[in-house]
């Protein structure tokens, strides 16, 4: 009897951002986003957990090899994220608020398509040690 299982990579990366708006007001900005809209930029230790649920392949054993998933999230978000400036550095987030709902939601299409449709991936996101995202919901 096949049973669905759950792997699971922990990662981790640091970027800046800025939240901002570019159509409101310079007070707007200040109101909504605080100190997350310093123009100066600040900075995350992000963790980022990625999560693939299917069934083990019966001859392997395998739901996916740790090695191939390992690789994908350092070739795909690490080598494209870690040490960056969000909005500054990176093509997904010239035109995108870089804020916590929209990194998670990129760090998943960018995995989802090299995951095979069979595996259901899920993706959580820290931005503290309190406060995280996950994608989908």
């Amino acid at each position: 009897m096949k049973v669905k299982t759950a792997v699971f990579r922990k990662e981790h990366f640091n970027a800046a951002h800025r939240l901002n708006n570019p159509n409101w007001s310079s007070e707007r900005n200040k109101e909504v986003f605080g100190k997350c809209n310093n123009p100066n930029y600040h900075g995350h230790n992000y963790e980022l957990v990625v999560k693939v649920v299917g069934y083990p392949d019966e001859e392997t054993g395998y739901l996916m090899d740790m090695k191939i998933l390992s690789d994908l999230i350092k070739e795909k978000i690490l080598d494209r994220f870690d040490h960056m400036n969000l909005n500054l550095d990176t093509q997904e987030f010239k035109n995108l608020n870089p804020t916590a709902e929209n990194i998670v939601k990129v760090i998943y299409d960018l995995l989802r398509t090299d995951i095979i449709a069979d595996l259901d991936l899920k993706v959580t996101l820290y931005e503290t040690e309190r406060n995280y995202v996950e994608y989908p919901a």
